[in-house]
Formats: C-alpha cells, structure tokens, sequence
C-alpha cells in the first residue's frame, strides 16, 4: 500500500473542495438567479471539461501553464518554479477540470430556492449578504453539499489530467490513481488490489456519511 500516494490525493481532494466550495457558491448563485448575455456559453464553458476527453483537456491545461505560456512565466518569476509537474500545478488543474462537478449541483441548489421566499426577505429588509446566509444556503444546502462530495471523490480517483499535469513524481505529483495504474504496469495485482480497495471504500463512506448528514438536517429542518 502506498501511504504516500493516498495522502497526496487526500491532500488534493482536499484543497479542490477548499478552494472551489466559494467559487461553486457565487457561480452557482449567479447562473441560477440572474439572466445576461452570453449565458447560455458560460455555462457551456462550465460543463466543457465534463465532456472532453481528460487527455485532452490536460493537454491544454499542460500547454497553458507550461514555462512558454504566460500563467507559467508569471509563476515562475513569483514563486521561482515551474508550475507544471508539481503539487500546486496539480491543484490548479484539479480545480478547472471540477468546476461542472461543483459548479452545476450548486446552481442547481439555488434554483430550488422559490423566488417568493427570495422576495420576502428582500422585502424585509434583508441585504443581498445576509439573505444569501440566513436564507438561500439553508435551503440551498444539499446542492452545495452534493457539489463537494461529487468533487471530492472525482478528484480522488482522478488519472488523465493527473498523468498530463503532474507526471508521477512519488511525494509530489503520484496520487493514489497513479500508483495503481504503475502497480498493474509493474503486474503487481495484489498491491493494485488492495489500494483500489481501499480507494472504494473511502468514496464509499464519503458518500454513505453525506446521505446520513443529508437525512439527519433534513429531519431537523422539518
């Protein structure tokens, strides 16, 4: 068993649902609320890396941060190494390539939300803020809390974009995907087994622990 491997993924899970938990809730509290020009593409945008082929998705994630791209060169004068190939590199990618996963369930929350009850507590007085605290998350809340768990575990078995951005480098960019697909290359069956075992059985109580929250609020709530 790879220790390593699975608490690099964990870690990368992890900072994929940090960082995109804020971004799912404006992105998905705009498209379902407000009507502009152009729409109907950004959400197109949205969905598009839940279409294209991972390797060619991480194929333009490669190109657009590697040292020739501008996003590389800046990360390279900032922080003084490349941004491909490496952990935070990795998270980058993770972040883009689950924005429908998180983005979408969200939207999809708010959209749940009636408009009369947006419109009472406007009426009450109620700033956009605290509207959005005391009244839309509450009832919106299992589309964001789906958004994370869909992200979490996609992330965790994620392989193409992986492999494209971050290569297999142990302790930096090798997840727990990654060393399962090396054991089988090295036909290592048995310790390939075992971390695909255990990778089950942490989405497995990931999701079976949001159901169990999921109907235990609800209860609350009723």
């Amino acid at each position: 068993m790879d220790w390593t491997a699975l608490w690099l993924s964990l870690q990368l899970a992890g900072w994929t649902v940090v960082i995109l938990l804020p971004v799912s809730i404006l992105m998905g509290r705009v498209l379902a609320y407000r009507k502009f020009a152009g729409k109907g593409l950004v959400e197109a945008l949205v969905m598009l890396p839940l279409v294209l082929p991972p390797t060619v998705f991480g194929f333009y994630l490669l190109v657009s941060f590697g040292a020739a791209s501008p996003v590389g060169q800046f990360w390279q004068t900032m922080f003084g190494e490349p941004l491909v190939f490496s952990f935070e590199g990795l998270v980058l990618a993770s972040v883009i390539f689950n924005l429908p996963f998180a983005i979408q369930p969200a939207q999809r929350g708010f959209e749940s939300v009636p408009v009369e009850v947006r419109e009472a507590a406007a009426c009450c007085g109620m700033s956009p803020s605290r509207s959005l605290w005391t009244v839309e998350l509450p009832l919106a809340w299992p589309g964001l809390l789906t958004a994370m768990v869909l992200t979490f575990a996609h992330t965790l078995g994620e392989f193409g974009i992986v492999l494209m951005v971050g290569g297999s480098i142990p302790g930096e960019t090798k997840t727990i995907a990654i060393a399962i697909y090396d054991r089988v290359q090295g036909f290592d069956d048995s310790g390939a087994a075992i971390m695909s075992a255990v990778l089950v059985a942490i989405s497995l109580v990931t999701i079976t622990l949001t159901y169990w929250l999921s109907a235990r609020v609800g209860r609350r709530l009723g």
